[in-house]
C-alpha cells in the first residue's frame, strides 16, 4: 500500500516530496490504523530547533531571447532541502535542472542554487495572451516559498521609425522642435540624439531638452546649432538610425545707418551726390533674406559756378594836385568775383601828369636859377649831400665786390663747377675734389635736401657740350679711359650760380644722351620745386625709386605686378625728380574698405606728391576680382588717401564724368590707372545685387624644411589674394619661418555669400600618424577673408608620428567654402628628404628691372609715336581717328577722358605701353592700325620699328 502510494505520487512529479515527514518516518493511512487506542502518547516529545521557511537569496529575472540564443534563469534559496522551477504552471523536468548545494558559513544552513535554460522554441510553442513565465519553488521542513515570476520574451527591433525628424530653416533665437518616434521593439528602444555625429547631452548644454516622447527641443536657436541632427534608437537586438535632418539657423539682413552725403561730383552746374548703406546690421547669414531696399541713394545737386571778377569803368580824373598829378580809380565789381572766381588783374588806380609838362619846365628853370651864387647857408647843405652820396657809392661798390667774390668761391668749391658741364656715360672729372672737411653742410640751411637714388654706373659714348654765355670757365675734362669705368655709387651735384638747390643723380641711372644734354638747365629744379621732399620707407622688395627727367621712364617692383609708367614729356624740360613707388604693408596702413566693401589690390604710394605733371602717368595695380562673368557683379571704386590719412573716393567704374580726375582700364588680373596727381591709391569693390561677387584666392601649402628631427609635424595652409604681391609676401614670411612650399598654389573662387572657409584633413595613416586636431575641421570666418583686414590668413594641422623612423606621410587636405567651391591637396611626401626650394614666379611678375629710364623703358620708339599721334589726333570725317584706335585696343569705355587731353592718341599709346609691359611687341598695335587703314603709319613702323 505504501509503495503504491509513492509510485502514484511519482507520477505527478516532485509532489512525492509533499508526504509528511514525522520523526524521519513516512506514515500512510493504513499504518495509522495500526495504532491502538490503548497506546497512549507521551505528554511531550524532545524539542528540536525549528527550521525557518526558505528565503530566496537570488530570484529569477526577466530575460530576452536575442536571435536564437537561449536564456539562463537562476535562483538561490536558504534553507532549502529541495528547489525546482515551474514554467507556465508546469514543473520543469528534473533532468533540465542544474542544482548546486553549499553550506552558509555563518548560519550553517543549507543553500541550494538551481539553473534552467529556456530556448526560443519553448517560448514560441506557448499559445495565448500571456507571456512565457517561470518561477522558483523552494522547500524546507517549515514549508514552501515561491519566487516572483520571471518573464521570458523574444527580443526584436523593427527597421522603420514611426516618425523621423525633418530638416528645416529657422530664424535666430526661435524655438525648434525635432520629433522622433522610434521603431517598435522588445524591449522598448532607448533614444539618443546626435548633432554632427556627436551625442547631445542636455546636462552639458541647457539649451537642449529631450522629452519623454523622445522629441528634441532647442529652446533658442543659435548660429552654432546649424548642424545635421540624427535620431538613434537602440535595444539589446540592434541599433537603428533615422534619416538626417539638417537644421539651418538663418539671420535676415538689416541695414546699417546711412553714410554722410558725398560731395557734389560736378564742380560747376548740375551733378549728383550719393550716400550708401550696407546690409551688415546684421549681415544675412545661412540663406537669410537680404535687406529690402536700395543700398545707394542719389540726389541731384547744383554747384554754383565760379564767376571771375571784372573791372568797372574808370572814374573821372581827380583835381590836379600839388605834385602836378591827378588820379582816377576803378573797382572789381562788374561782376564781383564769387564762388571762388578769380580776382581782377591789374591796378585799381591810375595817375598821370596833369600840367602837360609845365611842372618839368618850371623845374628846369629852377635849376638854371640854382647855378647862380648861393647864399652861405645853402652851400653847406649842398656839400653835405655830396659827401653822403659819395659814401653810399663806395659802400655799394664794396658790396658788389663781396658778392662777386662769394660767387666765384661757390664755383670753385662745388663738386661740379658748372650747371652746363657734361653729364654722360663714362665721364670722370680730372680735377674732381671732395667737399671740404671744415664745412660739412655747404648748402644754405633752408635749401631742400638732395634727392639720392641707387648707385650704379654710367655707360655710353662721350659728348662735348657747348659752353653757354654764362658758363663758368671751370670745365670738367672728360676721358674715355677704362681705368675709371665705372665709378660705383657716384653722386653728381649740379649747382646753378643763382640758386642753392642741388640734384644728385645715381651713377647707375640709364640716362639717354638727349636727356644728358638737357641737364644744362637742371639748376633750376630746386628753385621751381613746390613740393616737400619725401623720405622713402625702404622695405625690402616693396619699394623702388629712380631719378627721372623729361624723357620719362618706368618704375617696377619685381614679382608684385605693381609698376608706374612715366611717359616722355610728363616731367617739364630741364627738371629731374626722384620718383618712388611703395607697396604699403597691411599692418602699417588703414585699409580703404568700409561697410561691405572688400580690398581687391595692394595699397600703393607713388610720388613725390604734389609735383607738376604735363601729362598723365599710368599706375598698374594687380587685383583679385573675378570679372569673367556674363553679368556685372562688382561695383569697383578707386580710392586715394589724403594727407590726414582718410580715404576718399576718386571714381567708380562706369560712373565717370568729365570732372573725374582719373581713368581706370580694367583687365582680368590687373587694372591701369591714368592719373595726373601722385599719391596713395587702392582698389575696393562690393557685390552688385542680386548676384554675389567672387574674389580670386590662392591656397598655398607649406611644411617644415627637411629633415624633421621631432615627432611633431605641422602643415600650414594660407588663404591669400590671387595677386603676385600676396604670394610674394607669404613666400617671404615662410622663408623666415623655415617653411617650404610643397606644391604650386591652387586657385579658389570665394563668393560673397557669408559662408566660412572650411579646412579638413583626411586619410591619415593612423598606424603611423596621429592628428592633434580635436575637431573634425577648422574654419576661417567669412569676414576675415572678405574684408582683407587680416593678413596673411592660415590654418595649421598639427600631426604626430609614432616614431622617428616614420618618414612617409600621405594624406588629403580639403579646402572649400561652405556651399561653395573647393580644392583638394593630395599629399605624398618624405619628411626626411630635402626638397629644393619651390618658389613659383607669380603671373605678371616677370624678371623686369626695378627701374628703366629714358627710351629704354618704352617699346614704341619716339619717332613712331609722334607720327602715329600726328596721323590720328586730328578728327576725321570718316571716324578713322584716335576714337577708332581706342575701340580697336579696347580703351573705349569712357572716351571723354581722352578727348580732354591735348594729344588723345599719345595718352592711348601710353596706356597701351602699360597694358603690354614685358610682352609689348608691336604686332597688336600694327594690327589695329592695319584695320584702320593707316598704311602710311605701318610703313613707318616697318622701317623704324621692330615689328
Amino acid at each position: 500500500m505504501r509503495s503504491a502510494r509513492i509510485q502514484r505520487d511519482q507520477g505527478v512529479g516532485p509532489l512525492v516530496l509533499l508526504l509528511l515527514l514525522v520523526g524521519g518516518h513516512v506514515v500512510s493511512g493504513t499504518e495509522s490504523s495500526d495504532y491502538t487506542e490503548a497506546e497512549v502518547l507521551p505528554d511531550s516529545f524532545p524539542s528540536a530547533p525549528a527550521e525557518p521557511l526558505p528565503e530566496f537569496l537570488l530570484e529569477p529575472e526577466d530575460a530576452f531571447i536575442v536571435k536564437n540564443r537561449p536564456v539562463q534563469l537562476r535562483c538561490r534559496a536558504s534553507p532549502a532541502t529541495q528547489i525546482y522551477f515551474k514554467c507556465n504552471g508546469e514543473w520543469v523536468n528534473q533532468n533540465d535542472h542544474i542544482t548546486r548545494e553549499s553550506l552558509d558559513q555563518i548560519t550553517g544552513l543549507v543553500v541550494r542554487e538551481v539553473d534552467i535554460s529556456v530556448s526560443r522554441t519553448q517560448v514560441e510553442e506557448l499559445f495565448g495572451l500571456e507571456d512565457y513565465w517561470c518561477q522558483c519553488v523552494a522547500w524546507s521542513s517549515a514549508g514552501t516559498t515561491k519566487s516572483n515570476r520571471a518573464y521570458v520574451r523574444i527580443a526584436y527591433l523593427r527597421k522603420n521609425f514611426e516618425q523621423e525628424p525633418l530638416g528645416r530653416e529657422v530664424r535666430l533665437e526661435q524655438e525648434v522642435l525635432l520629433q522622433c518616434r522610434p521603431p517598435e521593439g522588445m524591449p522598448a528602444a532607448e533614444v539618443d540624439w546626435l548633432k554632427n555625429e556627436d551625442v547631445i547631452d542636455p546636462s552639458q548644454d541647457s539649451n537642449f531638452l529631450i522629452t519623454i516622447d523622445h522629441d528634441l527641443i532647442i529652446k533658442q536657436a543659435r548660429l552654432s546649432d546649424t548642424a545635421n541632427y540624427t535620431c538613434v534608437a537602440r535595444n539589446v537586438v540592434a541599433k537603428r538610425r533615422s534619416s538626417t535632418a539638417t537644421l539651418i539657423v538663418y539671420v535676415s539682413g538689416g541695414w546699417s545707418s546711412w553714410t554722410e552725403w558725398s560731395e557734389c561730383n560736378a564742380r560747376c552746374g548740375r551733378g549728383w551726390q550719393r550716400r550708401t548703406r550696407s546690409c551688415t546690421n546684421p549681415a544675412p547669414l545661412n540663406g537669410g533674406a537680404f535687406c529690402e531696399g536700395p543700398p545707394v541713394q542719389r540726389v541731384t545737386c547744383t554747384t554754383l559756378c565760379p564767376v571771375d571778377g571784372g573791372w568797372t569803368e574808370w572814374a573821372k580824373w581827380s583835381a590836379c594836385g600839388t605834385e602836378c598829378t591827378h588820379w582816377r580809380s576803378r573797382e572789381c565789381q562788374a561782376p564781383p568775383p564769387i564762388n571762388g572766381g578769380k580776382h581782377c588783374s591789374g591796378s585799381m588806380m591810375e595817375s598821370k601828369n596833369c600840367t602837360e609838362g609845365l611842372c618839368a619846365r618850371n623845374k628846369k628853370i629852377s635849376i638854371e636859377h640854382a647855378s647862380h651864387p648861393l647864399a652861405p647857408g645853402m652851400g653847406v647843405a649842398v656839400y653835405t649831400g655830396l659827401v653822403v652820396a659819395l659814401l653810399l657809392s663806395v659802400i655799394m661798390v664794396l658790396c658788389v665786390g663781396v658778392l662777386a667774390y662769394r660767387r666765384r668761391c661757390r664755383h670753385l668749391h662745388g663738386d661740379i663747377t658748372d650747371s652746363s658741364s657734361a653729364l654722360t656715360a663714362a665721364f670722370h672729372p680730372g680735377n674732381y675734389k671732395p667737399p671740404r672737411q671744415d664745412n660739412p653742410h655747404p648748402l644754405h640751411p633752408s635749401a631742400p635736401p638732395d634727392l639720392t637714388a641707387t648707385a650704379g654706373a654710367f655707360r655710353g659714348p662721350l659728348f662735348s657740350l657747348q659752353q653757354g654765355v654764362n658758363d663758368s670757365p671751370h670745365k670738367i675734362p672728360m676721358t674715355t679711359s677704362p681705368l675709371l669705368d665705372p665709378l660705383p655709387s657716384l653722386k653728381i651735384k649740379v649747382y646753378n650760380s643763382s640758386t642753392l638747390s642741388s640734384l644728385e643723380l645715381p651713377a647707375d641711372m640709364c640716362i639717354s644722351d638727349g636727356e644728358i644734354l638737357s641737364l644744362k638747365s637742371v639748376g633750376t629744379v630746386g628753385r621751381d620745386r613746390e613740393y616737400p621732399s619725401h623720405t622713402l620707407s625702404r622695405e625690402p622688395g616693396l619699394s623702388t625709386s629712380a631719378t627721372l627727367g623729361n624723357l620719362g621712364g618706368r618704375l617696377t617692383i619685381p614679382n608684385t605686378g605693381v609698376s608706374l609708367l612715366v611717359p616722355p614729356g610728363t616731367i617739364p624740360q630741364g627738371k629731374f625728380y626722384e620718383m618712388y613707388l611703395i607697396i604699403n604693408k597691411w599692418d602699417k596702413t588703414t585699409l580703404p574698405s568700409e561697410g561691405s566693401q572688400t580690398v581687391l589690390s595692394p595699397v600703393v604710394s607713388c610720388g613725390p606728391s604734389g609735383m607738376l605733371l604735363n601729362r598723365p602717368v599710368v599706375l598698374t595695380l594687380p587685383h583679385c576680382a573675378q570679372l569673367d562673368t556674363p553679368t556685372p557683379d562688382w561695383t569697383l571704386t578707386l580710392k586715394t588717401q589724403t594727407h590726414q590719412g582718410a580715404w576718399e573716393e576718386v571714381l567708380t567704374v562706369g560712373e565717370e564724368t568729365l570732372s573725374s580726375p582719373c581713368y581706370l582700364q580694367l583687365e582680368e588680373e590687373c587694372c591701369h590707372v591714368l592719373m595726373e596727381q601722385l599719391g596713395t591709391y587702392g582698389l575696393v569693390g562690393q557685390s552688385c545685387p542680386p548676384q554675389p561677387a567672387c574674389k580670386r584666392l590662392q591656397l598655398a601649402l607649406f611644411a617644415p624644411r627637411a629633415p624633421c628631427l621631432s615627432l611633431d609635424y605641422s602643415l600650414r595652409i594660407y588663404c591669400i589674394h590671387d595677386t603676385p604681391h600676396a604670394l610674394k609676401e607669404v613666400l617671404d614670411l615662410e622663408r623666415s619661418l623655415g617653411g617650404v612650399l610643397l606644391e604650386d598654389p591652387k586657385p579658389l573662387l570665394f563668393k560673397d555669400s557669408y559662408h566660412n572657409l572650411r579646412l579638413s584633413i583626411h586619410d591619415i595613416p593612423h598606424s603611423h600618424w596621429r592628428s592633434k586636431l580635436l575637431a573634425k575641421y577648422q574654419e576661417i570666418p567669412f569676414y576675415h577673408i572678405w574684408s582683407g583686414s587680416q593678413r596673411p590668413l592660415h590654418c595649421t594641422f598639427s600631426l604626430e608620428r609614432g616614431s622617428l623612423a616614420v618618414s612617409q606621410l600621405t594624406c588629403k587636405i580639403c579646402v572649400r567654402q561652405v556651399e561653395g567651391e573647393g580644392q583638394i591637396f593630395q599629399l605624398l611626401t618624405d619628411i626626411q628628404e630635402t626638397l629644393p626650394p619651390h618658389s613659383p614666379l607669380p603671373s605678371g611678375g616677370c624678371c623686369l628691372p626695378s627701374s628703366q629710364v629714358g627710351p629704354y623703358a618704352f617699346r614704341l620708339p619716339d619717332s613712331i609715336r609722334h607720327k602715329i599721334c600726328a596721323s590720328l589726333d586730328a578728327p576725321s570725317a570718316r571716324g578713322c581717328d584716335w576714337r577708332l584706335l581706342a575701340r580697336s585696343l579696347g580703351f573705349d569705355r569712357y572716351l571723354n577722358y581722352f578727348a580732354t587731353k591735348p594729344s588723345p592718341t599719345g595718352v592711348l599709346l601710353d596706356l597701351w605701353e602699360a597694358c603690354h609691359q614685358g610682352d609689348a611687341d608691336l604686332v597688336s598695335l600694327a594690327t589695329a592700325l592695319e584695320e584702320m587703314g593707316k598704311s602710311e603709319v605701318l610703313v613707318v613702323m616697318t622701317t623704324d620699328g621692330d615689328c
